[in-house]
C-alpha cells in the first residue's frame, strides 16, 4: 500500500512539473507574417538567458526532428579542432577540383572559411578524418538529436538519418556558449569565434546557417545562434521548409530572424 501511495504521489508531482514547465513557453503567433511574407513554413524559438524565458512560434515544428545539414558544421567543427582531424584554424584542406553551384565551395578552404560558407565538401572530408566510430562517441556523449549515424560519415548530417529538434538545437547552443559541452575550452572559443558574424558597439549577432532537403525532396533550411545586448545573450534556433526546390534558404532565413529581432527590440541596444 505504501508504494502505491508512493508512485500516485510522485506521478502528481510529475503532472505538476510538466504543467510548470509547459507554461514557461510564450507562444508568439504575432510573427508568423515574417514566413508568410516569404513563403515558407517554419518555426522560431528564443530563450532569454536572463529570466529563463522561451518564446515560441510553431511549437509543433519546434520540437519535432529534422535533418541538420550544414547546421551540423557547429559539432562537427568541434569534434575536429579536438581530436586534431583539424589541427588549427589556419590548416587548409585542398579544393578537390570538382566544380559545385556554390562558388566560395571551389577552392582551397580552412575551417574559418568552410564555416562561413557551409562548404559541405570541406566537412565531408574532416567527417572522413574523424572517423564514424569517433563521431558516433562524441555524438553519444553530447546526446546529439536521435543520434543516429547509418549510412557514410561523410553524409550523416545530409542523408536524414541523423536529426535534431530546434528546441534540442538551442540547448546545444546554450552549452557551447557557456562552455558546458565536453571539449577544451579552447575549442569551444574558436567555434564560438566562428559562429560571430555581427559585431559592433550595440550588439553581437553570431549564428550558422544550414540548408538541403528532407527524405520527401523538400527544400529545408536552419538558422541558429544567438544575440547579445547589454552583457545579455538571447539564444534562438529557427527552422525553414519549402516545397520550393528552389527556395533561397540562404537569403530567407537570416532576412527572417533579423526581422523577428527587430519586431522583439534588437539592434538598438535597449535589450
Amino acid at each position: 500500500m505504501k508504494n502505491k501511495y508512493f508512485s500516485f504521489a510522485f506521478f502528481i508531482i510529475l503532472l505538476i512539473f510538466q504543467s510548470c514547465s509547459q507554461r514557461t513557453a510564450k507562444i508568439d503567433n504575432s510573427i508568423e507574417k515574417y514566413f508568410v511574407s516569404r513563403n515558407v513554413e517554419g518555426c522560431f524559438t528564443m530563450l532569454n538567458n536572463n529570466d529563463g524565458k522561451i518564446t515560441v512560434y510553431n511549437i509543433q515544428l519546434d520540437t519535432t526532428r529534422f535533418s541538420p545539414v550544414s547546421s551540423f558544421s557547429i559539432l562537427s567543427s568541434l569534434i575536429a579542432l579536438q581530436t586534431g582531424a583539424v589541427t588549427d584554424e589556419r590548416m587548409v584542406i585542398k579544393w578537390d577540383g570538382f566544380k559545385r553551384e556554390n562558388a566560395e565551395w571551389n577552392k582551397d578552404l580552412n575551417i574559418k572559411t568552410a564555416f562561413s560558407s557551409s562548404a559541405d565538401p570541406f566537412f565531408q572530408e574532416v567527417a572522413r578524418r574523424i572517423g564514424k566510430d569517433t563521431m558516433q562517441s562524441w555524438i553519444d556523449r553530447i546526446s546529439y538529436g536521435n543520434k543516429s549515424i547509418s549510412g557514410s560519415v561523410d553524409s550523416i548530417w545530409l542523408n536524414n538519418s541523423l536529426k535534431i529538434s530546434p528546441d534540442e538545437q538551442l540547448g546545444l547552443l546554450k552549452r557551447l556558449y557557456f562552455g558546458q559541452l565536453p571539449f577544451r575550452k579552447s575549442v569551444q572559443e574558436q567555434v564560438k569565434q566562428m559562429l560571430l558574424r555581427e559585431d559592433n558597439t550595440t550588439y553581437r549577432l553570431s549564428y550558422q546557417k544550414g540548408f538541403g532537403q528532407d527524405e520527401s525532396g523538400k527544400s529545408i533550411g536552419w538558422l541558429v545562434g544567438w544575440i547579445e545586448e547589454n552583457n545579455h545573450v538571447y539564444f534562438f534556433a529557427t527552422f525553414l521548409k519549402s516545397k520550393d526546390n528552389n527556395y533561397d534558404m540562404n537569403q530567407n532565413s537570416l532576412a527572417i530572424v533579423k526581422d523577428i529581432l527587430k519586431q522583439y527590440g534588437f539592434f538598438e541596444g535597449k535589450k
